[in-house]
Formats: C-alpha cells, structure tokens, sequence
C-alpha cells in the first residue's frame, strides 16, 4: 500500500510537525509534505494556535507544482472553518492528486469529514502511514478530544531506592545537570505544571521554562496550584513571572467568612483571595473530595475546559500518591539518580500500604535513556 518513499516522506513531516511541540498548544503538532514524483516541491509545519496550519504553508511553498502532487500530513487536514479556513479547501483548491495520512483527527465530531471532503472531491486518500509515531506527536490533544481531560503526566527526581529528598526536606540536587535541563524541554511541551501548595509553601517554585535556547514565541505553560485553604504566599515566585497562574481553593476558603479575617492584616487589606487576585493568581472555586482536598476530577476538568493538552505534575508526595492511587496519571518520567538516601528519606509518592502483589500498580515502560549521569524512565499505563 505504501512505498518506502512514502515512509520517507511521512517520516519527514512528522520531524515538521515535532518544530511546533513548544508552540502550538492547544492546537496539535502537524507537519506537511508536497511532492512531485519523487521530489520535495513543498513544506510546512504547524507554528502557532491562530497562524496557518502545515498544508497551506507547504501549498504555498510548493506553488504552481501543486497540480497532481501528493501531500503528506501526519494529521487528517481539518474540514471546518475554524481561526483559519478549512485545510481540505486548500488541498481541493491546489489540485493535488493524492494525499497520504497519518493518523485521523482525535475529535469524534469531525474524525473522517476531512477524508470524506477530498475522496468526494476525487483525490486518492490513504491513511495510516506511520501512525503510532504520527499519534505520538499529539497524544494529549487526543486525548482532550476524545474524552474533555488534559493528558496527565508525574514527573519526579528520585534516588535509586525512590526517594525524592532527604528527610529534612534537602533534594537539591539529587539528578544532575543534565536531567533538569531535560525538564525544561519537558515543561515546554505543557500546556499546564501542575503542584500543591505545600511545594509551593517549601520550594517556592517557578514552574516555568527558562532555557534561552528554547523558542516558545512567548507561550509559558499555565502554572497550576492546588490548595484548599488559600495559604499561597501572594509573594511567590511564580506570581513575578509573565504566564497564568491558577489556584484552586475550596469554596469555603474563597468565599466563606474565614477567608476575609484570617489575619488582622489580612482582613484590613482584603481576603486572602483577594490577595492573590491583586498578585496576578486566579482563583478557583473548587469542589472539595471527603477528606476536605481539592477534588482533582473538578481540577481536570476546568484544565480541559480551558483547552490544556497536557499537564506536568510537579508535586510532593502527597499529592503524587493521591494522583497516582486514583489511577489518573497516563505517564510516569521518572529521573534516576546513582545515588542511594536510604529508608528515613521521603518517598516519591506516600501510597496505602499492599496486602498483596496483586494489588500493585504495573505500567509498561515506554523508554529508556541515559541523561548526563542518570537514567530517564518514561511509563505509561497499560491499554
């Protein structure tokens, strides 16, 4: 059905549509090949939300030797108006011949209509070249598409028995250089990082990417705390730094007489949310689970309502074990450094204890890979 050419030149849009995993959130990675016979006569790649997509760029390199080309796109070319026009007209206007796909459009709604708008059209479609890499390229968007949630994915720093710190607290820096650089290409591919306010209490992070060489078009990914009584300092680090930032509070908190006469300074400046209202945070009104947490399924869906693909937590292990014991984290990264912190040392994530093997959670290891000194593990639930 396809010929090693073909592999080639889907192999070729998928690296395009990889240039745009910093940048184009919400919208997914897409990269585009025009062909004559055997030659390159145009390409594009997906840069930005709101910008062209890949197949009218490439169209437009490729010029007048669109006429009975083929295209490659590593996502089916969307049939709707949208911020830009439909993908298909571009392809039907440009008189293409044949157009190779790899993987079909994630939303139910509209899965297939582009395939339908250019077989009517009389062009030659075939899909599913390269798909599991094609799929790879935007397995947060499908998700979003398909079930209204973002991808969930843990991140942690761990010892070689697991530990994330010592028991003091002390974990800079258990992995090396090289594995938080790693990091910083990790959390540019997010739509949201994702903590709890005892890190935040702790660590005061930034959640942010800082790495120069790393292009976001001034995109940073949202920053996410979780933190049912408002006790975020409205002096933290991530509230200086350009981006949203979010805060998921209980209502009671928000809302509720406490929250205004927490403090005799407080009450005479405002409420606490008032506060981080006046700091640049957003504050959320959250449903709270049993325990009197911040209920993560209401957390999940606000994050997908707001169009996040994919949301990198960052946390202790508190709420990594909440996460994870609720079976919502789609993928582990693990860091493993060659060092030992033995048993007193804090835990990657705080788990009820097991009766039995049976009960322990499995995940299929995705990758493997050296960085500098320590080892990357990538997980991911079994299908």
């Amino acid at each position: 059905m396809f010929s090693p050419f073909d592999e080639r030149m889907m192999q070729r849009a998928i690296e395009l549509a990889a240039l745009g995993r910093h940048t184009t959130p919400p919208n997914p990675c897409v990269g585009c090949i025009v062909t004559q016979g055997e030659r390159i006569v145009g390409e594009g790649w997906h840069r930005k939300a709101g910008e062209l997509h890949a197949e009218p760029i490439a169209l437009q390199a490729a010029g007048a030797e669109t006429k009975g080309a083929t295209a490659y796109v590593t996502l089916e070319p969307h049939s709707f108006h949208g911020k830009t026009p439909p993908c298909t007209d571009a392809l039907i206007r440009a008189g293409v011949r044949r157009v190779v796909i790899g993987v079909l459009d994630a939303n139910p709604k509209v899965s297939g209509d582009g395939v339908r708008q250019l077989e009517a059209a009389g062009i030659d479609v075939q899909v599913g070249l390269l798909a599991d890499a094609a799929r790879e390229l935007n397995l947060g968007f499908e998700k979003r598409m398909i079930t209204g949630l973002p991808r969930v994915i843990v991140k942690s720093g761990i010892s070689l028995d697991g530990r994330i710190a010592l028991a003091s607290g002390e974990s800079k820096w258990i992995t090396g250089a090289a594995a938080r650089a790693d990091v910083q290409r990790l959390r540019s591919r997010m739509s949201a990082v994702l903590t709890g306010v005892d890190t935040v209490l702790a660590d005061d992070p930034q959640l942010n990417v800082r790495d120069p060489s790393i292009d976001m078009l001034g995109r940073q990914p949202m920053r996410v705390v979780l933190d049912s009584k408002l006790r975020t300092p409205p002096g933290a680090a991530m509230l200086k730094l350009s981006g949203e930032t979010l805060v998921f509070a209980g209502r009671e908190a928000v809302d509720g007489p406490a929250a205004a006469a927490a403090t005799s300074q407080t009450a005479k400046a405002g409420s606490a949310a008032d506060e981080l209202r006046r700091a640049g945070a957003e504050i959320i009104a959250a449903d709270l689970d049993p325990f009197g947490r911040i209920d993560l399924d209401f957390v999940l869906r606000e994050l997908g309502r707001r169009m996040c693909n994919d949301v990198l937590v960052e946390s202790g292990p508190t709420l990594v074990g909440r996460i994870l014991q609720l079976g919502l984290a789609d993928e582990l990264i693990a860091y493993v450094a060659p060092v030992l912190l033995g048993p007193d040392a804090r835990a990657m994530a705080n788990l009820p204890p097991l009766q039995g093997l049976e009960q322990a959670q499995r995940y299929t290891m995705h990758s493997v890979d050296r960085i500098g000194d320590d080892v990357r593990l990538i997980l991911r639930r079994p299908l």
